[in-house]
């Protein structure tokens, strides 16, 4: 087993469902795929890269994946995922609006670096919506964090809290959130 750290955001309702719908609906579909799965508390934060848009509700979700499960086949089994929830990459503007999105931030201890998929994922230093959900999980799971991944990830997140940027508040707590799954 695997230990992974994946990124989970929404910023545009779709089908009648709220973007804590598509979060809650998303975190079901990813329990077939992740074993011990836990999340973090939602969070609300300003769009970035493209900052015309409605502001985002953010997450993070950890597990184990069988050792039989390449990042690649998981990067698809997400694609699937995001697809039943109306993610339509082919006519969605890169960082725009979007029903949900969800990135892998860390697979076990691999670094991958392809085309369509790199791991550690590679703007996780910049961005406080993944950082400030990470560290508020991360304890519970310390042990599984490669310790060369896991004293940069604070150091990034309390650069961002020092500074001021990320424009992040926590909306839900984990179990609030918890209830709605």
């Amino acid at each position: 087993m695997r230990f992974v750290v994946l990124g989970l955001g929404s910023n545009r309702s779709w089908q009648n469902m709220d973007c804590l719908k598509l979060l809650s609906e998303a975190v079901l579909r990813l329990k077939s795929l992740l074993h011990d799965l836990d999340c973090s508390s939602v969070y609300r934060t300003r769009p970035m890269y493209v900052t015309d848009q409605s502001d985002f509700f953010n997450m993070v979700v950890t597990g184990f994946v069988d050792d039989s499960l390449s990042p690649h086949v998981l990067l698809e089994r997400i694609h699937q995922i995001e697809a039943s929830l109306g993610r339509d990459r082919s006519r969605e503007i890169r960082n725009g609006p979007r029903s949900i999105d969800i990135d892998i931030e860390l697979f076990g201890k691999e670094r991958i670096r392809t085309a369509d998929l790199e791991i550690p994922h590679p703007r996780i230093a910049e961005r406080a919506f993944v950082l400030v959900p990470m560290l508020e999980i991360l304890p519970k799971s310390a042990d599984t964090i490669d310790s060369t991944l896991s004293a940069p990830i604070k150091r990034y997140a309390r650069r961002l809290k020092v500074s001021g940027s990320g424009g992040i508040e926590k909306c839900m707590d984990a179990v609030q959130f918890k209830l709605l799954v």
